[in-house]
């Protein structure tokens, strides 16, 4: 009966506790994507921003991140809309990793106005990496002929095909270092006197939890439901944002057509090279 009655009472007048929106931004960040495999990037993230970040009565907006980096581009480009959002709307961001936030995963988490973390999580790895591979070997064996042709004398650097030249390693450090330093001023400008003096702090390594609070890159250990519990109330409630869904459940990115037997293929394809790259970013954390 008192439930009943509860629910004749306009909501602006219940006291129903804090709705604490929650955002989950798992998974490599990349652009681009397919229908199958979506990416963490801008695009796919933004409607979600924009939707927690309206609940004009929510203090604060919680993020569960698990991400082992990716693009650095759209790393800072999510990082960028959270916090104007947040600036906006005048909301709190609170952050909480689950099994890692590294690379770009920890551009992401230093969005939050606070980072908790697990004992157990992996942070840090505040540095910049580039890879590939080589084949100039393989076009001999199998006997193709590779024809290039270019307007410009660098429009072929770094290029699988051909052997690795000295000027082009060169030259990509030339890059790698200035985003380095993107990523170090954003750390230290978000972190400012909480990081301790520490050399290898942007050397790319990274860290547990627990340590990687004693290194100031994080504020607390925790979980989610407990530390909005402790800090908004016990009737404190979380709600998660989730995207527009498909015909089956699934978020879907574009519209295709089901016997479009070509671009499924083609998503195949995409997906597979999209997997391995992923099992790569994860496995260098141990996951």
């Amino acid at each position: 009966m008192a439930n009943f009655l509860k629910r004749l009472v306009p909501k602006r007048f219940r006291d129903e506790g804090v709705v604490i929106p929650v955002v989950r931004l798992h998974g490599p960040i990349m652009s681009g994507g397919s229908k199958f495999r979506p990416s963490l990037n801008l695009a796919t993230v933004a409607p979600l921003l924009e939707k927690a970040f309206s609940f004009k009565n929510a203090p604060a907006v919680a993020f569960s991140i698990n991400s082992p980096g990716g693009s650095p581009v759209q790393s800072r480009m999510i990082f960028d809309r959270i916090r104007a959002l947040a600036d906006e709307n005048n909301k709190r961001v609170l952050v909480f990793v689950e099994d890692v936030a590294a690379s770009g995963g920890y551009m992401l988490a230093i969005a939050g106005d606070e980072i908790f973390v697990d004992a157990t999580s992996i942070v840090g790895s505040i540095g910049v990496v580039s890879g590939g591979f080589g084949f100039p070997e393989l076009l001999k064996k199998i006997g193709v002929e590779r024809r290039v042709y270019t307007a410009g004398e660098n429009k072929v650097i770094l290029d699988p095909f051909q052997p690795e030249k000295e000027s082009d390693i060169e030259y990509l450090k030339t890059l790698q270092l200035e985003i380095h330093d993107v990523f170090i001023e954003m750390v230290k400008a978000r972190r400012g006197a909480k990081l301790a003096d520490e050399p290898t702090l942007f050397s790319g390594l990274f860290w547990t939890g627990r340590k990687g609070l004693d290194l100031g890159l994080v504020d607390g250990l925790g979980g989610m439901r407990e530390t909005v519990k402790a800090r908004y109330g016990k009737d404190a409630k979380l709600q998660l944002i989730s995207g527009a869904k498909g015909l089956f459940g699934r978020r879907i990115p574009g519209v295709q057509s089901a016997f479009d037997a070509e671009a499924i293929a083609a998503s195949a394809v995409s997906g597979l090279a999209e997997t391995i790259e992923e099992r790569a970013l994860w496995s260098r954390y141990g996951l």
